[in-house]
């Protein structure tokens, strides 16, 4: 249950949330409506730094959480029984395994400090209602207006690739010189403990007050928004399933869902294969030369994550419009070629990182003694590494895939005409006040992305071996 409501704020886009408190506490809101009562001190609370923090912070948690994740499953309890042995308390314990899950603690800050800071959603609905402006706000609008301010929208993009390399810096100062390989043939799947007495329900409350919070509040405005129609009040009367049965009956929605769908799997798939070639040569101790050439490529993926995808689509435009690119035979603007490219360009960074905790706990020895055992490359891959990684791998895919299918920006400004993605098509139903229509179809993209991520989890369940079921779920 919390695994899905993980998703579900992984799938929700920043804006939703926004728009969610947002509807509720304005003067003319839910809140208002359904207890006719001023909410003024929740408002200035909502509208501010305090709520732009909450948003912000609440949409980085399924991030941090997958990143996290991967390196619990394979930490093992060999050590965790070894300071027990030696007579370590609670605290000298948790010291101890906090120290070993420094890889994927370090890969949740670097990804939810770039995500956050290049975060458009937000910056272009809450805290532009509250006047609270944020970078991003600034440097859409130094693009979008006319004429277009393109230095300042540089420089806001390298401030904010600055930024982030800033924070990469610190990741690797913090695991400089250190080994957390822990992953091998002896290794010890993780121990699931019970939760017992007054701990089982403060962890529950604590749980289920954050997803009520972080979820509870966008479901209400948007199905709300749905339910009302597109100019109705906040009556038992007014609430109608009208949009919902549109969405399926229009068929100018079905092309947009099919061609979002697919190129959702196109872009997952080339993510997570180079997304593990990158893991690999990140976590890979050698040479001064490899170590060079990791850090190099670490500082591009966390500078592509803290580049905003607005900036990212008009580089694409400008570079593949211009006259020397097209006489050079490179037909690219214009297709969905170069909406894939863009797309793929914002999966991989993330898929990267995310894999990068979980490919740092392989040791070498592992592939080394399929090997010496007469095993190919693949066959070695096949063997060690594949039923170590499987639960990852999968969660990695299932990331891509759900992130890119609702991906708004680059798809507005990469999409061939009269080839809408699923992004745009509900965006052009809001702008022409069809609130009601496109918040359902909003509604329904989502759960329909919930039900393909459930379909993937059973059948690796079912049709993977119990060993390889056995890393996944601890």
């Amino acid at each position: 249950m919390w695994r899905l409501g993980i998703w579900a704020l992984l799938l929700a886009p920043s804006y939703l949330e926004a728009l969610g408190w947002t509807r509720l506490v304005e003067k003319d809101g839910v809140l208002a409506g359904l207890f006719g009562s001023d909410v003024s001190w929740l408002r200035d609370l909502v509208m501010g730094p305090a709520g732009v923090i909450w948003v912000l912070g609440s949409r980085g948690v399924p991030f941090a959480f997958l990143a996290v994740s991967g390196v619990v499953r394979g930490l093992g309890r060999d050590f965790e029984d070894a300071a027990r042995v030696h007579g370590a308390g609670p605290w000298s314990r948790a010291k101890i395994m906090i120290g070993l899950l420094s890889p994927g603690l370090w890969s949740a800050l670097a990804i939810v400090f770039a995500e956050a800071i290049s975060d458009y959603g937000v910056a272009s609905t809450l805290a532009a209602g509250a006047h609270f402006p944020i970078a991003t706000f600034a440097l859409a609008g130094a693009v979008t207006t006319f004429p277009s301010d393109y230095p300042t929208a540089a420089a806001i993009g390298w401030l904010l690739m600055v930024l982030v390399a800033l924070t990469m810096l610190a990741q690797r100062a913090a695991t400089r010189g250190k080994s957390y390989a822990v992953l091998s043939g002896r290794t010890r799947p993780v121990r699931v403990v019970a939760l017992h007495g007054w701990r089982k329900p403060a962890a529950f409350a604590g749980l289920a007050a954050f997803f009520l919070l972080a979820l509870g509040v966008p479901l209400l405005g948007t199905v709300f928004a749905s339910l009302l129609g597109n100019f109705g009040t906040l009556t038992a009367h007014s609430l109608t399933f009208d949009a919902y049965r549109q969405v399926f009956e229009r068929a100018d929605l079905l092309a947009p869902v099919l061609l979002s769908v697919r190129l959702a799997v196109i872009t997952a798939t080339l993510a997570l294969a180079g997304g593990v070639l990158i893991a690999r040569l990140l976590s890979r101790r050698g040479s001064a030369a490899r170590g060079r050439t990791a850090a190099s490529l670490d500082l591009l993926l966390l500078a592509a994550l803290g580049l905003p995808a607005i900036v990212l689509g008009a580089g694409y435009i400008f570079t593949y419009n211009l006259p020397l690119v097209t006489s050079l035979g490179i037909q690219l603007y214009g297709t969905l070629t170069l909406l894939v490219i863009g797309l793929l360009a914002g999966a991989l960074p993330a898929t990267s990182r995310l894999l990068t905790g979980s490919f740092a706990q392989l040791q070498d020895s592992l592939l080394v003694a399929a090997r010496v055992h007469g095993a190919g490359p693949a066959r070695a891959w096949q063997s060690t590494v594949l039923p170590l990684l499987s639960g990852s791998l999968l969660w990695a895919w299932l990331l891509a895939f759900a992130d890119r299918l609702l991906e708004l920006p680059l798809a507005a400004m990469l999409y061939p005409p009269g080839q809408q993605p699923l992004s745009v098509a509900v965006t052009t139903l809001v702008n022409g006040y069809d609130f009601a229509g496109g918040t359902a179809t909003l509604v329904v993209a989502c759960l329909g992305i919930l039900l393909v991520i459930g379909v993937a989890l059973g059948l690796f369940r079912l049709l993977t071996p119990a060993g390889w079921r056995r890393w996944e779920h601890r």
